[in-house]
Formats: structure tokens, C-alpha cells, sequence
């Protein structure tokens, strides 16, 4: 049976993606999630009894691994301190490679999977505003968790307040944890490897990493579990969403674009193309410097093939002068 793609998500673009045209489009989409983290930082008493709520969800769902991963990670420094890195860095790294590698090597799956991923950001952006959630970290510390990423700083370019470079950690919002896009985006990574690797070690990391990232996220005390499971549901969503947002974007398209489309030229008389382009002939001439000539039959009625064929004017004459 032919493989078939659900519609919407897989066909190719209308047009050819140009890369000048999309790495605006990619920036402009993560600045907006950037200043919608910083701007939409929320009261942080609500944050605290948001973060206090999941965490009893937990325990009264009895889903406590957040503890003991970050306990783990606190008292071993050799997965501390890796752990760390990913979280601080591997989302700025992966998810971009993959939209090159996508970009370049699989065009007609391109647009989907980023309209599929900037969706969910945006989708992600929303729950931050609704929900700002504290994360783990910043719990008062009789809730039992240590910041890694202070207890690590000094070995990473991350500071002891966020997981932004030394210096920077008040231009980002620490309250937005829920949903956590760090699992969302490494789901993201892990569904495009998998589908599109082609290889077993690319199916093998397209596993790993979303795993490695959910247990990192805990470890690190950045996120809780329910967190994670928040992020994956953003990213289904996003999912269901992608074939009706391409559907809105050709439409819109199918619009705008031809008021900017340059008029086609029309000739003056209807049905015959303009060919000579401003240049005029003389009369009797169909080209410059040549008499137009009558165009005869080669072969009048009654002639023979050898006859030559109807002389005129002084040809005429001489033919019909009597021979001496």
C-alpha cells in the first residue's frame, strides 16, 4: 500500500524557500519569544503558588522524581556539570542544525516541521503568560531542591541567577517553567531524526535526546515533571495546528502577493502580438533594403517542371520580341 502524508503537512512549498527570506523569519519568531519572556514576567507570589501546586499534584500522584535526580546531580559533579551544559546549551544548538540540515537536504519537509515548531513556541508563549510557574530551583530550600546551575556557575558561562550568560541573568523571565520548551523542542529534534534520519544512529539519538533532556530538566531542579509532560502536549498540539496554519498562510498568500505582481503587457489590437517592437517597414518591404516580392506558385496550372515561370515587366518584353 503507498505511503501517504496527511494533507497539509507534507506537500511541497508553493514557492521556493529561500534561506535570506527564512532566517528573518526564524529570528523574528524567536525575538518575539524572547520579549514575551521578558515582558510577561508575572507577579512573583503567583509564580511560587503555581510552582507549590504542581509540586502537591506530584506528591499526591505520587511522581516524585525530581528529588532524587537532583540530589544525583548535586552531590556527583561529573553529571552536575554536564547536565548543566545541555540544559544551558544544547536547544540553542540542535534544534537550529536541524532546520539547516532539514533546509538543505529535505525542502519539501522543511516547511512543515518549522511551521510545526515555531506553532508550539508560540503555543508555549501563551502558557507562560497564563501560568508563570517557579521552577523547582527557586524554591524556598525547605522544599528540598539545589540550584545546580549556581552550585556549577563558576565551571559554565551560565550566572547563579538563570541559565543565561554571566551578566544577563535579569533579561530573562526565571518564572516561565511551565511549559518547558526544552522538552518540547528535544521532542521536536527527536520526531525529525527519526522520521527523516534515514540511519540507526540517527534513530538511536532521536530517542536519547529527548530522554536525556527530561531527566536533565529535573535534575537541574529547572523544571518540574509535570513541566515536561506540559511541553510535550504544547508540542501536540502545535502538531494538530501546523496543517491549518500552512492552509491560512497560502491563502493569505494567494492574496497579498498578486497586488504586488508586475501587470502583464497587452497589446493595443486584441489577438495580434506585438513582434516588431517599434520598428516600422516601408511599403513594399517586409524588412528593411528588401523589395517585397510577389510570392507565386512554383509550379503555375499547365506548365512543366522544366518551364521557367511567367516573366513580367521588361522580362516580359524581351521574352516576347521574335527571335532573329
Amino acid at each position: 500500500m503507498p505511503h501517504t502524508e496527511t494533507p497539509g503537512t507534507e506537500g511541497a512549498p508553493a514557492t521556493r524557500l529561500r534561506w535570506w527570506t527564512e532566517l528573518p523569519l526564524i529570528l523574528l519568531v524567536y525575538a518575539c519569544y524572547s520579549a514575551g519572556r521578558l515582558l510577561v514576567r508575572g507577579d512573583v507570589t503567583d509564580a511560587v503558588d503555581h510552582g507549590l501546586a504542581i509540586l502537591r499534584i506530584e506528591q499526591a500522584l505520587y511522581l516524585n522524581a525530581e528529588h532524587p535526580l537532583n540530589r544525583l546531580f548535586t552531590r556527583e559533579p561529573w553529571l552536575g556539570i554536564p547536565a548543566d551544559f545541555w540544559y544551558a546549551s544544547l536547544h540553542y544548538l540542535v534544534t537550529p542544525v536541524l532546520l539547516v540540515w532539514l533546509f538543505r537536504s529535505r525542502a519539501v519537509r522543511y516547511r512543515a516541521a518549522r511551521t510545526w515548531l515555531m506553532t508550539s513556541t508560540f503555543i508555549g508563549l501563551i502558557g507562560f503568560t497564563l501560568l508563570p510557574t517557579c521552577p523547582p530551583r527557586l524554591l524556598d530550600a525547605s522544599h528540598g531542591f539545589v540550584d545546580t546551575m549556581a552550585q556549577y556557575s563558576s565551571y559554565g558561562w551560565w550566572a547563579g541567577e538563570a541559565s543565561a550568560p554571566r551578566g544577563l541573568g535579569g533579561l530573562t523571565n526565571q518564572y516561565a517553567a511551565m511549559p518547558s520548551l526544552h522538552v518540547g523542542w528535544a521532542l521536536w529534534c527527536g520526531v525529525i531524526l527519526w522520521r527523516y534520519g534515514g540511519t540507526r544512529p540517527a534513530k538511536t539519538a532521536a530517542v536519547i535526546y529527548p530522554l536525556v533532556t527530561i531527566v536533565v530538566v529535573m535534575g537541574t531542579a529547572n523544571h518540574y515533571f509535570l513541566d515536561a509532560v506540559a511541553g510535550a502536549a504544547v508540542m501536540g498540539a502545535g502538531l494538530l495546528l501546523t496543517p491549518v496554519v500552512l492552509r491560512t498562510t497560502d491563502r493569505v498568500r494567494a492574496r497579498v502577493l498578486p497586488r504586488f505582481a508586475p501587470a502583464p503587457v497587452v497589446s493595443s489590437v486584441p489577438g495580434s502580438p506585438i513582434v516588431s517592437d517599434g520598428c516600422q517597414t516601408s511599403t513594399g518591404e517586409q524588412f528593411p533594403g528588401q523589395r517585397q516580392r510577389q510570392l507565386e506558385p512554383r509550379f503555375a496550372s499547365g506548365t512543366e517542371p522544366g518551364d521557367s515561370p511567367p516573366a513580367h515587366g521588361e522580362d516580359a518584353e524581351t521574352a516576347a520580341a521574335p527571335a532573329r
